[in-house]
C-alpha cells in the first residue's frame, strides 16, 4: 500500500513538530482512495494536548467534529473518501510503531463498530535538517501488519 502525502500537509506537520519540540504529538487520518492500494491524505487533524516525551493519547471527543465535517464535505461517498487510520510523533524516538502503538491499532481494525477492513498507522519524527521522516504500517482484522510507502508530494507549482 502507499499513502501520498500532499506538501501542504506535510508543511502542517513541520511546524506542528517543531513547536510540539519533544513532545509526542498526533491525530487521525482522513484520505481519498485513488487506486488499487494506492490512497492520498486529504485531511488530518492535529491534536497538540495528551503528549509527553514518550507517549501520546488520542482524545475520542477532538475527533468526532472533524469526521462529520469531512464526511459533509465529501458528500458522505465513503468508498472514495473515508478514514483511514491515526498518526503520531517519536520525536525522541525512531519513527516506526512500538508495541504499545501495535496494540492500539490491533484494537481499532478489530473493533467491529469501527467497520474498517484496514486502518494505517504513520508515525513521524523531524530529522536533524527539519525534513519530515516517517513510517507507515497497515492493520487488517484478524491479519498480521505490513509495512507499506509513505511518499510525501512533490509541491505544487
Amino acid at each position: 500500500m502507499k499513502l501520498l502525502l500532499p506538501h501542504d500537509i506535510a508543511v502542517r506537520l513541520i511546524s506542528a513538530l517543531q513547536k510540539a519540540k519533544q513532545r509526542e504529538i498526533g491525530g487521525i487520518l482522513m484520505g481519498e482512495h485513488l487506486a488499487e492500494n494506492v490512497f492520498r491524505v486529504r485531511k488530518l487533524t492535529i491534536q497538540r494536548r495528551g503528549g509527553s516525551f514518550a507517549t501520546f493519547v488520542r482524545a475520542v471527543q477532538s475527533i468526532i467534529g472533524p469526521l462529520q465535517e469531512f464526511f459533509r464535505a465529501t458528500n458522505h461517498n465513503y468508498t472514495r473518501f473515508n478514514y483511514i487510520g491515526e498518526w503520531h510523533s517519536h520525536p525522541s524516538f525512531a519513527p516506526v510503531p512500538s508495541v504499545t502503538d501495535h496494540s492500539t491499532m490491533h484494537s481499532i481494525v478489530e473493533n467491529p463498530g469501527v467497520g474498517a477492513f484496514f486502518v494505517v498507522l504513520v508515525i513521524v519524527k523531524l530529522s536533524s535538517n527539519q525534513d519530515l521522516e516517517g513510517s507507515l504500517t497497515i492493520y487488517q482484522p484478524g491479519e498480521r501488519r505490513y509495512c507499506g510507502q509513505l511518499a510525501v508530494e512533490e509541491e505544487k507549482t
